[in-house]
Formats: structure tokens, sequence, C-alpha cells
């Protein structure tokens, strides 16, 4: 099934600037239908909660019943270029992403690891005190799953369940699965070519998004980069990381299985700002993943 569209959809872990990747399409670009998490968005599926259990179930019928939907909502939209900038992709659309868009291009944003874990701890902790409603979904496991992050059961988790996680260090292993998805959709579908990654803080960078809106064949709808829009800062949060922090991180790469780390010894990651900050003590752990 094609799509007569041009779509876009984001690889990336959740507070990594994707709500602001949103509006920098919506006020620079022109013709394009902007997403970011269609909860409510009425016949657009979202792919978190309960879709993320079925990717991890390998219930891939569900997924192509929710891609199904999502095809014939973007299909029907005004325009001719459809982005999504959810993280959601890789929790569990990238399981039948292609059957359904084809030419689908994409674009890899990359934040620092522990920044991320310490946003994303931050949220849910806030949330879970809250005992915010539609946040939490019951998996077939029996246990009380956030929709927005994986199920904790991937082999992954498996492979850590002689430590105790703490919810920050859990995070770190979901980044570190999320950017190992990331690599491996790409490499076996032969998607490099068509994948625009970037930082985070790129994001500011008019130069970077004019060089992302090229790359992506997407025509301007003004002479200069408009770099404002809404950021989705989480209030009373710091993401200051703390020595403890980095040594939790420190301790998890040491202890997974060396084939997960073998990523970071390559592109995009090597030229990432806090690349040399957050695995100059594992270089020789990383080689070692290459031999």
């Amino acid at each position: 099934m094609s799509c007569s569209k041009r779509t876009i959809f984001t690889l990336a872990s959740a507070r990594s600037g994707t709500l602001y990747l949103k509006s920098l399409f919506q006020k620079n670009t022109r013709n394009c239908a902007c997403r970011h998490e269609p909860f409510f968005d009425w016949g657009n599926p979202t792919f978190f909660g309960p879709a993320i259990y079925d990717a991890y179930a390998g219930r891939l019928d569900r997924l192509r019943k929710r891609m199904a939907k999502k095809h014939d909502y973007v299909q029907h939209l005004p325009g001719d270029t459809y982005l999504e900038s959810s993280h959601a992709v890789l929790k569990s659309a990238y399981r039948v992403a292609l059957e359904f868009f084809p030419d689908l291009r994409l674009i890899h944003l990359i934040r620092d690891p522990l920044r991320v874990a310490r946003s994303e701890a931050w949220r849910e902790t806030w949330r879970r005190r809250f005992q915010a409603p539609f946040h939490f979904y019951k998996g077939e496991d029996g246990r009380r799953h956030f929709a927005w992050a994986l199920t904790g059961n991937e082999e992954i988790f498996r492979t850590l369940s002689g430590r105790r996680l703490s919810l920050f260090e859990w995070y770190l292993v979901q980044w570190i699965e999320i950017e190992n998805r990331a690599m491996r959709f790409l490499d076996e579908n032969h998607l490099h070519d068509r994948c625009f990654a970037l930082q985070t803080a790129e994001l500011n960078d008019p130069s970077k998004v004019r060089e992302m809106f090229d790359f992506l064949a997407l025509p301007p709808a003004r002479d200069e980069v408009f770099l404002e829009g809404r950021k989705n800062r989480s209030f009373g949060y710091s993401s200051v990381v703390t020595d403890e922090e980095t040594n939790q991180w420190s301790a998890i790469l040491h202890q997974l299985p060396s084939h997960y780390l073998e990523i970071f010894h390559r592109e995009p990651y090597v030229s990432c700002e806090w690349w040399g900050r957050r695995f100059e003590k594992e270089k020789p752990l990383i080689n070692a993943a290459l031999l």
C-alpha cells in the first residue's frame, strides 16, 4: 500500500524536542499538515499505550489496523506533506510503517541520554503522584504501564534483571534500546539516504533547520527560518546531571551485553556534542563490542 502524500516520521526518544520540531514545520514550511501526539485527533490513531504492548507481544495484526487507519487519515488531509513528530515510531509503529508508507522520509532526532532520562523520569514521577488519568494502561502481564514508555519486558531489560533499576536508570536503558532500534530500522531497510539526523540543540540553529527542510525537499514559507515555537518545558525541573547519575550511566553500560553498544562507535553519535562526556570512560568497552 502506498501513500500519494509525502510522509515524514520521527525517530526519537521522548523529551528530545519533538513538539518544537512540529512548531518549526508549522511556521517554516508550506502545504505541510503537522501532527504531534494524536490522542484526540479523530481518525488519526496513536501508537502509544496499548500499541506499545502490541509491538512487544508481536501482535502485528493490531498494529496494521492502526496504521491502515492512519494511512487513510493522511491521504485525506489537505496539502502534499504530512509530518508526525511524536516519538511513537520506535516504540511501536516501526514494526509496520513501511508496509503503508513505503516512501517514508525520516528525521532522527538525538538528545543527550542522561538529560532525556532525567526529564522522562521527572515527567512520569509527577504523573504518578497526581494519578493523572489516561496516562497509564494495564498490560496483559497484569502490570500498570506508562503510556509513553516501553513495557519493561523487552529483551534489553531482561539482561539487567539482576539489577534493581531506579526510574532514571530505567529510562537510560530505554534510550539505549530506542537508539538501537533506530539504527536497525535504518540499516535493515536501507533508509539512511531518506533520514536526516540532527541533535536536539541543532533545532535552534537556523542553518541546520534550513538544511533539514532542503533535505526533505520542503518548500519554505519564508526567506528566514523562524525559530520560535512551543518547547514543552517541565516546570521546576533541572537538566543538570549529577555525578551519581553519571556513575549510574557508566554502571549500566558496563553491565549491558556488548552488542547494544556497537552503534555508539559510529555516526551520528560520535559527532554529538555530548558524546565525549558520556562515552569517554567507556571507549575501550565500546571498542571491545566491535571485536
